[in-house]
């Protein structure tokens, strides 16, 4: 069975989305855009509710009619085609279990619709694919949310799809449980070889599992990468912001220096790397994240060549494994500081005067002419 998975994953191809795009009406839900999911790959479309990223999957499963473009897979332009006649299966967060067959069953119903034969090894090889043999002939309500939603993925493969769509498929499960289905779709999907694209609204959970994330925007693809890519580099304040955490500065660059930009943040001066400075504006967001911070007391020697910021601390969380500091700097602007929880000074605490540094390295540079609204999480002119 996983021999004919990969035969299947081998035929694929790329999908390969042209010009693809969807109005209804008066609204656009999916701008005209071009994204190409490599064969093999295991693809994210992450995004807030309502960016276009389920639209987006719908469309290359054959559930939406584009607008506008095509969609092709390995080749063939199945742009016009019915579900049913595409080389893909989806796996949604409703799993959609047959409640009065067991877990054989279930999987099975697939290939005895077809009136496919040796039934029972394929079946078998594919529930212990994902681990639920001994539960063969248990009914779905004897099952955990992770194990139902490992057989509706088992219930997919079995088809030999080229392409395995989820549609928030963890959506229903609980944190832990997620977590562990996240690695195990991970292992599913490098095993098999099946090209995977996987719509979510959980960065961390894209992060863990995507090869090659695609964040959306407001029905356009914001930025295309891998993940430690888009967290180390982003290209907007939105990407910044929506993977993670940033604290972004306003700042605005007055020289260079070599290989770097120099900055005044409210009268303090500050570095980027013009290579990690995704805009040619004077003004800019300088961005860092707040587990590259170090916090110090404000008696403490900063060394030579760090950023650093002088404020009073306005907060303190203690979360288990690190603490989470809100430090006011001098200019009245709040700034996120994470810290692991190893050698903790005692006089940082609410009230107490601080120093922020970090390597200059580990800033970024955005355009400032976009700021996010806090509430809404998108970017606003």
């Amino acid at each position: 069975m996983t021999e004919q998975l990969r035969d299947a994953a081998t035929a694929g191809g790329d999908v390969r989305l042209t010009g693809i795009g969807k109005t209804y009406g008066d609204f656009t839900a999916v701008h005209p855009l071009d994204l190409t999911v490599p064969q093999g790959s295991f693809f994210a479309l992450l995004g807030a509710s309502g960016c276009g990223k389920t639209t987006t999957l719908r469309m290359i499963a054959g559930l939406e009619e584009p607008t506008t473009g095509t969609v092709v897979i390995g080749g063939q332009d199945v742009t016009v085609l019915p579900p049913y006649r595409r080389p893909v299966n989806t796996v949604f967060q409703s799993y959609a279990l047959f409640p009065h067959l067991d877990i054989f069953e279930n999987v099975a119903f697939g290939l005895r619709r077809r009136g496919k034969k040796d039934v029972k090894k394929q079946v078998e090889e594919m529930l212990d694919l994902v681990e639920l043999g001994p539960m063969a002939r248990r009914k779905p309500h004897q099952l955990s949310g992770g194990q139902q939603q490992r057989v509706a993925v088992a219930r997919a493969l079995i088809n030999h799809p080229q392409v395995l769509l989820l549609d928030e498929p963890l959506g229903a499960l609980d944190l832990k449980l997620r977590r562990q289905m996240q690695l195990e779709l991970k292992r599913i999907q490098t095993e098999v070889g099946i090209t995977f694209v996987h719509v979510t609204h959980d960065q961390e959970e894209a992060m863990t599992m995507a090869d090659t994330i695609a964040v959306m925007n407001g029905g356009r693809v914001e930025q295309l990468g891998a993940p430690a890519e888009l967290y180390e580099n982003p290209a907007t304040t939105f990407v910044a912001n929506f993977l993670g955490q940033s604290n972004l500065i306003p700042a605005e660059v007055t020289g260079r220096s070599g290989d770097d930009l120099l900055l005044s943040a409210a009268g303090v001066r500050l570095t980027v790397p013009r290579s990690r400075c995704a805009t040619e504006a004077t003004r800019i967001h300088l961005g860092v994240r707040p587990e590259k911070i170090t916090i110090a007391h404000a008696s403490a020697t900063v060394p030579e060549g760090r950023n650093r910021i002088s404020g009073t601390v306005a907060d303190s969380s203690f979360i288990g494994v690190s603490t989470q500091y809100v430090v006011r700097s001098e200019s009245g602007q709040e700034i996120a500081v994470f810290e692991q929880n190893m050698e903790r000074d005692g006089r940082i605490a609410p009230g107490a005067p601080v120093v922020l540094h970090w390597n200059p390295a580990h800033s970024f540079g955005l355009d400032a002419s976009q700021a996010i609204d806090a509430g809404t999480g998108e970017e606003t002119a």
